[in-house]
């Protein structure tokens, strides 16, 4: 009898990405650093919601196989769910690259 180890009998193609490469999108609530970014405060405000990124790549979660977008907000590459970001509409374009001064105080560390 000729069987396959339980890992590669289980392994499910990842699923397609909604979005692409480029793709300018939106924050649709604010996202918080689950510990990816060790130089801030767990928690902390990486882009808050409304603010507009770019896909600069895409991977898949190896537990989920769901797409994980990585989107540029100004200086800060984000790792994003499909439900964490929309598509940005026509010719919303960002202020400017440097983040608000909200923002800015918000993923600030604190002392």
């Amino acid at each position: 009898m000729n069987t396959l180890p339980a890992d590669v009998a289980a392994f499910a193609e990842p699923r397609a990405p909604e979005y692409g490469w480029g793709l300018r999108v939106v924050a649709l609530d604010d996202l918080l650093n689950d510990g990816s970014h060790p130089e801030l405060d767990e928690g902390a405000v990486l882009a808050p919601q409304g603010a507009v990124g770019e896909i600069v790549n895409i991977g898949h979660s190896t537990e989920t196989n769901e797409p994980i977008y990585l989107v540029e907000f100004g200086r800060r590459v984000v790792g994003c769910f499909e439900e964490e970001i929309a598509p940005a509409p026509a010719g919303l374009l960002p202020e400017d690259d440097e983040p608000s001064e909200a923002a800015a105080a918000a993923t600030s560390p604190q002392p």
